[in-house]
């Protein structure tokens, strides 16, 4: 392996500070939090680690040729994007006056839902393709990189957001168990809808 141990802290530092920017991820994961609790948003924070590992390895194999091939698939991403997150919003919206844990969507469905928008949330989300895209190459020699280096820099893509989206997901979890009467319910499952529902409508224009 090329790459030493300050290589690898300084780059675990920018995908620290990336995972801290508030973006479609965060959001996301509030939402799904919120209105599911911490099974509901697992899920998610896998869907995003697909993305995590997928954008460093397409920078490493060459960012412009995968830009020229892959831009229309970008597109088509985020429509896909807008309308998962429209669909579960207005689920949720629909059923914001049903008691916490009752609703097995959450804990069925709404697993793989989960999945889903975390890969297309990810995958659409143009801070995370320009800094996989643009800043890649400003950490490391991309050209000199072998394929244990390529591996430790998916790994470490993947493991420092994962890790900051669970933590994150279990706090909202525990403020959320505090949450049980109806009107407290009715209100965090309406702004969970509203939230779900503005991440899909912003996903196109962003």
């Amino acid at each position: 392996m090329t790459l030493s141990p300050t290589d690898l802290f300084l780059y675990a530092a920018g995908l620290f500070a990336l995972f801290l920017t508030p973006g479609p991820v965060w959001v996301a994961l509030l939402a799904r939090a919120l209105s599911g609790g911490f099974h509901a948003a697992w899920p998610l924070a896998l869907g995003v680690v697909v993305g995590d590992v997928l954008w460093p390895l397409l920078a490493i194999l060459g960012v412009s040729w995968v830009v020229s091939i892959y831009g229309g698939f970008l597109d088509l991403l985020k429509w896909v994007a807008c309308l998962v997150f429209i669909g579960m919003g207005a689920a949720i919206l629909r059923h914001r006056d049903a008691e916490i844990g009752r609703d097995s969507r959450l804990t069925r469905p709404g697993m793989t839902a989960g999945f889903l928008a975390g890969l297309a949330v990810i995958l659409g989300n143009p801070k995370a393709i320009l800094f996989y895209a643009g800043m890649l190459p400003g950490f490391f020699d991309l050209g000199a990189l072998t394929v244990l280096d390529i591996v430790v820099i998916c790994g470490l893509s993947a493991a420092v957001p994962l890790v900051g989206n669970l933590i994150l997901a279990l706090s909202v979890d525990r403020v959320r168990a505090i949450l049980a009467s109806p009107a407290a319910v009715r209100r965090t499952n309406t702004t969970a809808g509203i939230l779900l529902i503005g991440v899909g409508l912003a996903i196109p224009f962003v």
